[in-house]
């Protein structure tokens, strides 16, 4: 009899034990996660709650916050409402194991400015890496719901302000779980909508296993108005746009740190603002106005009334540069021969970025 009283004593000690340390542990979780967050160079940040969910093998960060700390004020950067991380368990059965994330309603907004040259000052690899230690596991999922990014400058006048909003992200196999003979076996997908209300699509497959990842990307946006690029063209181009739509067409390769890739911005129906007839307009931005829209005129395709080129970038990743002579050709070739496709051209392949990558071994080795 005492055996048994003593018995059940010790069964509700445990479980008491256990409920206390229940009730303790998202408690302390929080502590460390905000002791974390706060102590990254430059930076400060802050979680409102935590919950942990035994039976997933999840806990849920309720309003993750970072701000960049600039002098006496702090500047957002990334303010995340929700972030479930969690087991990811199909994996289990693959003998890996590895997790998920999905953030709901996540906001990255990056300043641009002039940085000091101070190399003891904080580096991305600060607050990244702080992060990364928040998942103790591996990621191989990640999900964004309706995230956004934004990014802008101050020290340009007027103030840039660009961002790419309602952003729906899938990733999945990022630690190549599944298909381990795959050569690129992770995929990407996203949706967004871009300053402008444009359509914004990135469809593809990379290797992140690799130090360097190799990867192979479409990537288009469509149907902006282009009034929204104004704070943009006038900070770095001196004009404004009164009408017109923007879309740009990009397909990038990577494979062992060399790159392939093509940008094609394509302005369609644009007309730039008008500033002969204001009387309080700078005389330079009327000549510079006169002159961009004589370009415009010159150079355009008067069929399709597009201006467009073709941009092409190639090279090692440390040295990435642009064939000018090859997008003014693409200019020209735009107003007098034809206007290029309004859609991805599908002429850079991953193989392309492998072929080039195995000629710059075999140089090197000569």
């Amino acid at each position: 009899m005492r055996k048994r009283k003593k018995a059940s004593y010790t069964i509700l000690i445990i479980i008491a034990v256990l409920l206390i340390i229940r009730l303790i542990l998202p408690y302390a979780v929080k502590r460390y996660v905000n002791n974390t967050l706060q102590n990254i160079p430059g930076y400060w940040g802050s979680v409102d709650d935590i919950d942990l969910n035994f039976y997933r093998g999840a806990y849920v960060i309720h309003k993750l916050k970072l701000d960049k700390v600039n002098g006496e004020s702090n500047i957002p950067f990334l303010d995340f409402e929700k972030s479930d991380i969690s087991l990811q368990w199909s994996s289990l059965f693959d003998g890996k194991i590895v997790s998920e994330i999905k953030l709901h309603r996540p906001k990255i907004t990056y300043v641009f400015e002039e940085q000091a040259k101070d190399s003891a000052g904080p580096t991305n690899e600060d607050w990244s890496k702080a992060l990364t230690d928040l998942v103790p596991i591996d990621i191989n999922e990640l999900t964004v719901t309706n995230g956004k990014v934004g990014f802008i400058q101050f020290n340009k006048s007027p103030d840039v302000d660009l961002f790419i909003d309602q952003i729906d992200l899938r990733a999945t196999n990022l630690r190549n779980v599944v298909n381990q003979e795959e050569k690129l076996p992770s995929s990407v997908h996203l949706t967004a909508v871009s300053i402008g209300q444009g359509n914004v699509s990135l469809d593809g497959e990379m290797d992140l296993v690799k130090q360097v990842p190799d990867i192979d990307f479409n990537f288009s946006l469509e149907n902006a108005d282009v009034k929204a690029l104004n704070s943009f063209t006038l900070a770095y181009a001196g004009f404004d746009f009164e009408k017109g739509n923007f879309d740009l067409f990009s397909e990038v390769a990577i494979k062992d740190g060399y790159l392939k890739g093509y940008f094609k911005p394509i302005l369609t129906d644009t007309k730039i603002v008008d500033d002969f007839g204001k009387e309080d307009s700078d005389i330079f931005k009327k000549a510079w106005e006169g002159f961009v829209g004589f370009f415009k005129f010159i150079f355009k395709n008067q069929k399709e009334d597009s201006l467009a080129t073709k941009i092409p970038v190639e090279g090692d990743l440390n040295n990435v540069g642009s064939n000018i002579f090859t997008t003014i050709v693409g200019i020209f070739k735009n107003a007098f021969i034809e206007a290029y496709k309004g859609e991805v051209d599908g002429t850079i392949k991953f193989h392309d970025a492998s072929k080039e990558s195995k000629e710059k071994e075999e140089n090197t080795e000569k």
